[in-house]
């Protein structure tokens, strides 16, 4: 769905009870009040190795916040942070910022749904090596830290009046905003296609039902059948990269219909890992997967969603299921609140991921124009450190540190068959900059990619520690 439309039920389901944001508010989490069970959910799979890497990934961040000086007393009301989104980036900086204050800033994480699906393992879900719930994470541990979670949509900004406006009809006022709404779909970007065909051609770009929605289209396709993906154009969001997706569909085709066949069609030159992948689908899945790129006319596709046909280049082509991943750009509350410019994405300064159009107001993650970063995970979740750090300096007068930022992205190509790639990052002069870099190398002994594959698993279980708590 639209993350700008609100549907009907969130303005009829939660809980409510009053606040200090006004009588009757709704869908609030806060301490002591905890209105239902929480729980933390753990991965599927590899829970002896998510003990060692968890303390790994975490340990740099505990380093961190141990080397922040205490925060100082201002003699004043508590500054005010309001985080737009409970992904990645938004749930980070959310949860930083609360525990690194130890309670000297007032922070309320605005979030419509009550559970955050992950993109990132998402395609693994599609392929049978993760569970649909595992992918799923409430914001219990971030309200316990003193978060108030806010269950509703932010549907406007007065950047004059410093304050943000939800959908129950409330405002909130801030100090500091930080704006992490994620990725949305440039309308038309794909002939024939809009949002009210995603049950038809699903996207499965946002996860949550979608990814359930394709799996099931993926595991009752007609014996023989196409599956088609239409694949976005350069930046979008990954993970869930169109190369793993491929892959992960090719699994599932492998085991259940492997007389199917999938079809790429794809406006880009070239893609990231492709030699990777093309080397794994000729080993793994050999003669099921064919690409067209931009040379045979796979930047000039449009989709017939009730004939159930893909055109290409004036060509028709009878499929029986399509992934449609439109052209994206900034969540659409980035647009709304006077952020973004004519490519749809936030521009920031590099060293602090601030907005270029506003001083007091941060965007993170796939939604931000930011330089050389990918729109990943693991990006917004980088990314969301050196604000916290610096959003608790301004307010609260404790050491701000130098931005340094990092990225992997893991891919599974066939089981136990895991690649990936990678960078360190720095602030230049007008963009984040890569200064040291990784890629997994074709040709790698299958102990080398087993490793790395379980490597993948230890970071997801590390990161959404990370973020959830």
């Amino acid at each position: 769905m639209h993350p700008h439309i609100v549907p009907d039920k969130f303005a009829r389901e939660g809980m409510m009870f009053p606040s200090r944001h006004g009588r009757n508010f709704r869908r609030l989490w806060t301490i002591g009040e905890e209105r239902r069970e929480i729980r933390l959910l753990t991965g599927a799979n590899g829970r002896d190795l998510m003990t060692l890497n968890r303390r790994t990934f975490l340990g740099t961040a505990t380093a961190a916040s141990v080397a922040l000086s205490a925060p100082m007393a201002l003699g004043q009301a508590k500054p005010r942070v309001v985080v737009i989104g409970g992904g990645s980036g938004g749930g980070t900086v959310a949860r930083y910022i609360a525990k690194d204050s130890d309670g000297a800033v007032d922070v309320t994480l605005i979030e419509p749904s009550r559970k955050y699906y992950t993109c990132y393992f998402s395609n693994l879900y599609l392929g049978g090596f993760w569970e649909f719930d595992a992918l799923g994470h409430d914001y219990g541990n971030i309200a316990r830290l003193g978060v108030n979670v806010v269950h509703d949509w932010a549907v406007g900004v007065d950047r004059d009046a410093q304050t943000v406006a939800l959908a129950s009809g409330e405002s909130i006022s801030y100090d500091r905003l930080v704006v992490a709404p994620g990725i949305d779909f440039v309308e038309g970007s794909v002939p024939g296609w809009d949002v009210s065909q995603q049950s038809l051609m699903p996207h499965a770009y946002k996860s949550g039902t979608q990814a359930q929605l394709l799996k099931h289209q993926i595991e009752n396709m007609r014996e023989g059948g196409t599956f088609c993906m239409v694949a976005p154009p350069n930046p979008y969001r990954c993970p869930p990269g169109p190369g793993e997706r491929v892959s992960m569909v090719a699994h599932v085709l492998s085991q259940i219909n492997p007389t199917a066949k999938i079809l790429i069609v794809d406006p880009k030159e070239n893609y990231s890992k492709q030699a990777l992948f093309e080397e794994g689908w000729e080993r793994h899945y050999s003669g099921m997967v064919t690409r067209i790129g931009p040379d045979f006319g796979g930047d000039r596709v449009e989709v017939r969603p009730d004939a159930m046909e893909v055109v290409i280049d004036g060509v028709v082509e009878a499929v029986d299921v399509c992934n449609v991943i439109p052209a994206q750009k900034a969540g659409k509350i980035a647009e709304l609140a006077g952020l973004t410019n004519d490519s749809g994405w936030a521009p920031v300064f590099p060293s602090d991921m601030r907005s270029r159009m506003d001083e007091n107001v941060f965007v993170l993650g796939d939604a931000s124009a930011q330089g050389a970063m990918p729109k990943s995970g693991f990006s917004a979740n980088s990314q969301a450190k050196v604000v916290a750090n610096v959003i608790r300096g301004e307010l609260t007068g404790s050491r701000i540190f130098p931005a340094r930022y990092s990225n992997t992205c893991w891919s599974l190509i066939a089981t136990d068959d895991g690649v990936k790639v990678g960078a360190n990052y720095e602030a230049g002069d007008d963009q984040i900059e890569s200064v040291s870099s990784f890629i997994s190398q074709t040709g790698e002994d299958d102990e080398l990619r087993r490793q790395t594959y379980e490597e993948s698993i230890g970071w997801y279980n590390g990161i959404v520690a990370d973020i959830f708590g």
